[in-house]
């Protein structure tokens, strides 16, 4: 975890990725879903943080989705490594 982004989406690709994340739900506890990772979101932020919080040290600043990458598979998305770099650690 490294934040939670809530707005960016219209309401129709809210009600896409809603469809599409309960039909690929591995596991649910409580409103918590875990999903087959086969969707790549852009998300933008003002900056990272060091976070307590989160599991992998680091917090996004007003995280939010900029974009559904259709033309992106998961094997091309950034990783905490390279958050960390961005946050100079």
């Amino acid at each position: 975890m490294i934040g939670k982004a809530y707005s960016g989406l219209s309401d129709g690709e809210i009600e896409e990725l809603t469809e599409h994340f309960t039909e690929h739900t591995l596991s649910q506890r409580g409103s918590v879903r875990t999903v087959t990772p086969n969707i790549v979101l852009e998300i933008a932020f003002d900056s990272i943080q060091a976070s307590q919080r989160h599991d992998s040290g680091l917090a996004l600043r007003f995280p939010r989705i900029k974009a559904i990458r259709r033309d992106k598979g998961v094997d091309e998305i950034d990783t905490l490594t390279y958050a960390r770099k961005l946050a100079g650690k």
